[in-house]
């Protein structure tokens, strides 16, 4: 909830908004090159994980990203 209301602070500077989608988390282990998306928010619920992973998956094509809709 802190990030999002930042970035809807900073936005709002220049007459922007945003809608949170959901959340979750993200387990980055560099030396592994793996990433994986997981769990929800529990203000905003949990956000469409297949999503994030694709986005990711485009910055980071040489990393081995997975996603789950399991954990906190």
């Amino acid at each position: 909830a802190d990030l999002f209301e930042r970035t809807a602070e900073e936005l709002a500077r220049y007459g922007l908004s945003c809608e949170c989608l959901g959340g979750g988390r993200v387990s980055h282990r560099p030396e592994e090159r793996k990433i994986h998306v997981y769990g929800y928010s529990v203000g905003f619920g949990r956000a469409d994980h297949a999503v994030t992973t694709e986005k990711l998956k485009a910055e980071y094509p040489d990393y081995e990203i997975t996603w789950a809709d399991e954990g906190y």
